[in-house]
């Protein structure tokens, strides 16, 4: 099956709705690679503080190798300096002057005091590697990205490695988490429309496991190359200065290993990518298959659905895990053909320098020197041949990051409206809503609601009630017309403001598995104990709170539902009331309350519009009849507005045929 293919068959694999569009061309890919750079700008003291450590760090390094040929010429060997053409770099000056005048066990002393002391701060071993200092981590993208919240590395080890990896946590979590906030307060901000298409697993992914991986991108774009090309950049002019004129051969190869590494990785860019964007829509697809199973679970239990459920999340999981096989895989390909190439040619070095040391141009201890420098160089090279891979890998988790960072939200930087709040009224001037698939939900909506009125909303089932109730707060957007405020079109209003007028009680009862108190006061974090019982009061629902075990203190289970329907409804309805915005909308606030208590909240709203805007969706006529504006929505239109008296006097009026059905004991 060909490339393009494969791509177009995968497409619609996952759950993806909204973010279909996964291919990055490399141009994209290095236009996300300089978005994340730029979040540096953030922490740049944090940076900076990693930089410095992060260079000091190659110092012992370049010592380590010429240490080792001066144990093997001057102490075992014990020859004099300066007996072959090899000259040894100028750093290295300051200890051939004091060595030059020991005897070998005097500077196999001073060697082994040496290394003792770069042990200690630096961790360094003999051979020219350090010891890396780092966090073990699972090998999925889930505990990888766990993982890379707190990632702590250093190319040294002792104490200095120790301070530089403190650093590198504190560094990789300031960025990951100025962006995790970023992108969930982006997400809290998507249009209703979009909220309705895009899963919860997904989102939760892409702020949970995608976001730590933008750290990472920021070190392989900053710190990494650069250290990686400064060493190879010393170890290739030492190579010249010391070994040029004996071995020019050594010096060209030294010198394209890194350009070498990189025109092998290249094209395989585009392939990663991919690779890495499978592995990733796999991993969301089984966030989101467990998220809707667990969040469901009641209809899953009472369907009998849960073997379908277990089978249908065992599906998801394998692919995964299959999608994550195949990229790591590739990275392993990658690793393979890298060190297959430097093995190669690590034995020709060998053999090069074992025919200088026989003819007598190279001495003994220039063996240690010259592959402790090699192999730098060669490790180098493939550092960074795999850091080109590697950023591709991240991209397509920044990918994901970006794409909702970017994507089209509630405007919350506009004007804000100069006074305190709704004074007099919300007007519908020729208001329509088309959804995405061409159906018209609203088409030609007049309509004056006043502060102070009490106004139902009815007709039908798919009338449009609830998509007219949405456009009130801007939780959709006019396909045609506006909704003014006050004779201002909301669509010029800043949503914060507009959304602190009103207040939203949904038909679905969204309660948290918090306390009473913090469900209400997650609508007004300001509101006092006494306001706080008021709302519940005049919801109907202090009777019930004041004989829980703790009262208003009394923790409620997973969505609240520890409470009865009922309960959770007058609830809803007492945090709607406890916010005192001047628009209060309700969406079938009595359905699930019994006549007795409908009567005494329906009064009590009828108290609260005094001062306020209260809309009201209901199908219950002992509700609706006690509005003081009743508007009739029928397919998308208003058909009729008036009070219940005034509605009930027009002959086949229909409102009055509504009132009519629901009066005939057969209906229902």
């Amino acid at each position: 099956m060909s490339e393009a293919n494969m791509n177009k068959s995968d497409k619609g694999m996952y759950d993806d709705r909204v973010d279909t569009e996964t291919d990055i061309s490399s141009a994209e890919a290095l236009v996300l690679m300089g978005r994340s750079f730029r979040l540096l700008n953030t922490v740049r003291g944090l940076f900076f503080t990693k930089l410095f450590l992060a260079l000091l760090a190659i110092s012992p390094v370049l010592l380590v190798p010429w240490f080792g040929k001066i144990i093997v010429d001057q102490v075992l060997l014990q020859k004099s300096f300066g007996e072959t053409e090899v000259l040894f770099p100028p750093f290295m000056d300051p200890f051939i002057s004091l060595f030059s005048t020991m005897s070998p066990m005097e500077i196999m002393g001073a060697i082994v005091i040496t290394y003792v002391v770069l042990i200690g701060l630096f961790g360094v071993r003999g051979g020219g590697t350090t010891v890396a200092l780092t966090f073990n981590q699972g090998q999925d993208n889930a505990t990888q990205s766990e993982a890379a919240l707190s990632a702590g590395s250093s190319s040294a080890g002792g104490l200095f490695g120790l301070t530089e990896m403190l650093v590198t946590v504190r560094l990789t979590q300031s960025i990951a988490n100025q962006l995790r906030t970023r992108l969930f307060d982006k997400l809290t901000r998507l249009p209703m429309i979009t909220l309705d298409d895009h899963r919860i697993g997904d989102s939760v992914y892409r702020v949970m496991y995608d976001t730590p991986m933008v750290p990472d991108i920021c070190y392989k774009l900053t710190l990494v190359p650069l250290a990686t090309i400064l060493v190879a950049s010393i170890n290739v002019y030492l190579i010249k200065y010391s070994y040029g004129v004996v071995a020019p051969e050594i010096v060209w190869i030294a010198l394209f290993m890194v350009p070498l590494a990189l025109i092998v990785t290249f094209p395989m860019s585009a392939f990663a990518r991919r690779l890495n964007q499978k592995s990733r829509a796999s991993g969301a697809a089984t966030t989101n298959a467990m998220e809707e199973s667990i969040d469901n679970i009641s209809a899953v239990q009472s369907l009998g659905g849960m073997d379908q459920e277990s089978a249908q999340f065992k599906d998801k999981s394998a692919e995964s895990y299959k999608r994550f096989l195949n990229a790591w895989m590739f990275q392993m390909f990658i690793l393979a053909l890298g060190g297959t190439l430097t093995i190669g040619m690590g034995i020709y070095i060998a053999i090069y320098i074992s025919d200088a040391i026989i003819v007598g141009d190279m001495s003994p201890g220039d063996f240690a020197v010259m592959l402790g420098i090699f192999s730098s160089i060669a490790g180098s090279a493939l550092l960074l041949g795999s850091l080109w891979i590697g950023l591709q890998t991240n991209i397509a988790a920044v990918r994901r990051v970006f794409f909702f960072i970017d994507y089209e939200t509630e405007d919350v930087n506009r004007e804000k409206v100069p006074d305190q709040g709704v004074r007099e009224s919300v007007s519908l001037e020729n208001l329509g809503f088309q959804y995405t698939d061409g159906r018209w939900a609203l088409r030609d909506i007049n309509l004056d609601l006043k502060v102070g009125e009490l106004v139902a909303v009815v007709g039908p089932t798919g009338a449009g009630k609830t998509t007219l109730a949405y456009m009130l707060p801007g939780f959709l957007k006019p396909t045609e017309g506006c909704v003014r405020v006050d004779g201002t079109d909301i669509a010029t209003m800043n949503t914060d403001w507009l959304r602190d007028q009103v207040s939203y009680v949904f038909q679905e009862h969204m309660l948290f598995s918090d306390s009473v108190r913090d469900n209400l006061l997650l609508a007004n974090p300001v509101a006092s104990e006494a306001e706080m019982i008021e709302a519940l009061m005049t919801a109907g629902a202090w009777e019930f709170v004041e004989t829980l075990p703790q009262g208003l203190d009394t923790v409620l289970g997973k969505a609240g539902d520890s409470l009865s329907v009922g309960q959770q409804q007058r609830l809803c309805i007492a945090r709607g009331l406890v916010r005192e915005t001047k628009i209060l909308i309700l969406d079938e606030p009595t359905a699930a309350l019994d006549p007795k208590t409908e009567i005494a909240l329906v009064s009590s709203l009828r108290k609260a519009a005094k001062g306020r805007l209260v809309v009201v969706i209901a199908h219950r006529l002992s509700t609706i009849r006690q509005a003081s504006k009743i508007v009739f929505l029928e397919d998308g239109r208003l058909t009729e507005a008036g009070s219940h008296d005034e509605l009930m006097a027009k002959d086949g009026g229909k409102y009055r045929q509504f009132v009519e059905l629901q009066s005939n004991p057969d209906y229902g």
